[in-house]
């Protein structure tokens, strides 16, 4: 794998014209939904100079046009992208390109983000040794089954190297400093919505963060609204493909010498969990098939070593 160009994302150090957070979502025919997701972000006043990246990932709808009268009437800085190639990560990178902020905090088009949002994010990276963080996530419309949703009240901090429990820095609502972001590199294009296994991506680039060193935080007081209008019909299917990515991302760092040992002992923990009762055994089906599945794509690239280190491992993504 390919160390990528220098210049891959502009620096944020040392720049006296960037803002402090760059808001970045990445949206596919979502028009009517996205226009409510806009709004909530035009409510914020923080106190602290902000941007909005917003990523129109080759939709068919009105959301070109949705993006570009908010662009033309908000106050505030927003950056309005295309990428064609399907893949919420592949969108994602490409906002990485242009973000200038300090720190980054992604969200997706069916969450609605509190008034203090921008605040509260910037408040988490006051503490220099925290990389990487991910907020509540409330559960918007009561109709709606509890899922894909975290509202624990209670931090919970991360070590560096640590093995994540997926969901415990929800990728609806999370943030990473610029510089893990430099230092790693972007999300992995098959892992995630549009990709070839449908999620995965936000616990892989949290490993990547952790691994290179940085503590995580869980920060409840960061909040979003998920409005992701699944019943309880839906929520089989949203499993399924939730338990492959998440195999898929484990199997992946099988193949990291470093990191083998920790998600060794994430896999065991699962078994135990299962024989206990305590995880269905259906989920972790799921999970070693999104495992195999991840290992055979990766036999079939006939990719021959890992690199040694991945908090080195910086990795264009992109292509």
């Amino acid at each position: 794998m390919a160390c990528p160009k220098a210049e891959k994302y502009p620096k944020a150090s040392g720049r006296m014209d960037g803002p402090a957070v760059s808001l970045v979502l990445c949206t596919r025919n979502r028009a009517e939904q996205l226009k409510i997701c806009l709004d909530y972000i035009a409510r914020q006043n923080p106190s602290c100079s902000w941007e909005l990246v917003v990523v129109d990932n080759g939709s068919t709808d009105d959301t070109g046009k949705v993006l570009s009268e908010y662009a033309a009437r908000v106050p505030f800085p927003t950056h309005v992208l295309y990428e064609g190639r399907p893949g919420k990560s592949r969108g994602l990178n490409q906002a990485l390109r242009v973000t200038r902020g300090d720190i980054v905090a992604f969200i997706d088009d069916d969450c609605y983000v509190a008034p203090d949002y921008i605040d509260r994010a910037r408040e988490v990276f006051e503490d220099p040794k925290i990389g990487f963080a991910g907020g509540r996530v409330d559960l918007f419309d009561p109709t709606d089954y509890p899922m894909s949703i975290w509202i624990s009240a209670e931090p919970v901090l991360v070590a560096p190297r640590s093995y994540l429990e997926p969901g415990l820095v929800p990728g609806g609502n999370m943030m990473l400093r610029r510089q893990v972001l430099e230092a790693i590199g972007g999300f992995d294009p098959e892992l995630g919505p549009g990709s070839r296994f449908s999620s995965g991506e936000d616990p892989d680039i949290q490993a990547r963060a952790s691994f290179a060193g940085w503590w995580g935080l869980y920060a409840p007081d960061v909040v979003v609204a998920h409005h992701h209008g699944r019943k309880a019909k839906d929520a089989p299917a949203w499993r399924r493909g939730y338990s492959k990515g998440t195999g898929a991302c484990k199997a992946k760092f099988l193949l990291i010498a470093e990191t083998r040992p920790v998600y060794l002992r994430a896999w065991y923990w699962t078994f135990r969990r299962v024989l206990c009762g305590r995880y269905a055994l259906r989920d972790l089906l799921w999970e070693l098939q999104g495992a195999a599945g991840y290992l055979a794509h990766r036999l079939r690239k006939r990719v021959s070593r890992t690199p040694r280190d991945p908090a080195l491992a910086r990795v264009d993504y992109s292509v």
